[in-house]
């Protein structure tokens, strides 16, 4: 009614043409809870790229998971033929990198600060962002004819997370050997670097997998927390210093160079960049 006390009386609206409903949007991340264990699945087939859908699903299925004190161990791996081959090269031209390394480093400062022990099924392709995600895992599993590398450099870039992690996994010298060349070596080598716990067969990585988590099922979550948090102390302090200041440089010295824009655009037009030296 209206403020006289008449009852108002509106047009009727058309009626709008039954619209289709808009397709779910696609999934990144495959969550599946069993017991005590999270088992999260990169799916971005082929080869898993890490885009920045993928970075912002995989930080709130993390959050999901550290919720659930029932959980004591979360497995990460890779759906069809890889682990995972990086973060999308498409997201590292100066208008997106910032945004995009923000989202990446949320993603694996969340992996090393989480309560429940991490542990990597690799197979296939673990490259770049993908390699960083697996390294900061506690525990990794590996086939032996998988490809690990940091090829970066190739591109005109370097990988924050490993010039920050990775000589605390396998010594200064093999770290500056694989970020300063970008050269791939297999699961075996990962292995005996120390990039892995252990490298086997191709279709024996989730045995691998199942007998450590075994072990772990046996032990107590809370006790596995804080073991985790007493080993990771020191480091822990170091980590998140450090990859502060190689997000520093990477904004404010490396993207300012030509060569960084080059070693992008070239890959996307799929073509050898020409280096600059500046």
């Amino acid at each position: 009614m209206d403020n006289l006390g008449f009852r108002t009386v509106r047009p009727m609206a058309p009626v709008a043409e039954k619209t289709k409903e808009a397709a779910p949007a696609p999934t990144r991340i495959n969550l599946a809870i069993e017991g005590a264990v999270a088992r999260l699945t990169l799916q971005h087939p082929p080869l898993n790229v890490i885009d920045v859908p993928m970075m912002e699903e995989l930080a709130t299925t993390l959050d999901e998971v550290e919720a659930k004190p029932e959980i004591a161990a979360v497995v990460l791996a890779g759906s069809a033929k890889a682990f995972s081959v990086g973060v999308d090269v498409a997201a590292h031209t100066p208008d997106k990198v910032e945004e995009m390394l923000s989202k990446f480093h949320a993603v694996i400062l969340k992996l090393v600060s989480t309560k429940k022990v991490t542990i990597a099924a690799v197979h296939g392709h673990c490259l770049g962002g993908g390699a960083e995600l697996a390294m900061v895992c506690d525990l990794v599993y590996t086939a032996e004819a998988a490809t690990w590398g940091f090829p970066e450099i190739k591109l005109g870039c370097y990988p924050p997370v490993a010039v920050t992690a990775l000589a605390a996994l396998v010594g200064q010298k093999c770290a500056a050997d694989l970020v300063l060349t970008g050269r791939t070596i297999t699961g075996t080598e990962a292995a005996s670097m120390g990039l892995a716990n252990r490298a086997v067969a191709d279709g024996e990585v989730e045995s691998a997998v199942q007998e450590s988590v075994g072990h772990l099922l046996k032990l107590s979550p809370a006790a596995l927390a804080v073991t985790k948090k007493a080993i990771y102390a020191w480091d822990s302090i170091h980590f998140d210093k450090g990859l502060a200041r190689a997000e520093k440089i990477y904004f404010e010295d490396l993207m300012k160079t030509e060569d960084a824009q080059e070693g992008i655009k070239a890959f996307l037009e799929k073509r050898q960049p020409v280096w600059k030296g500046n």
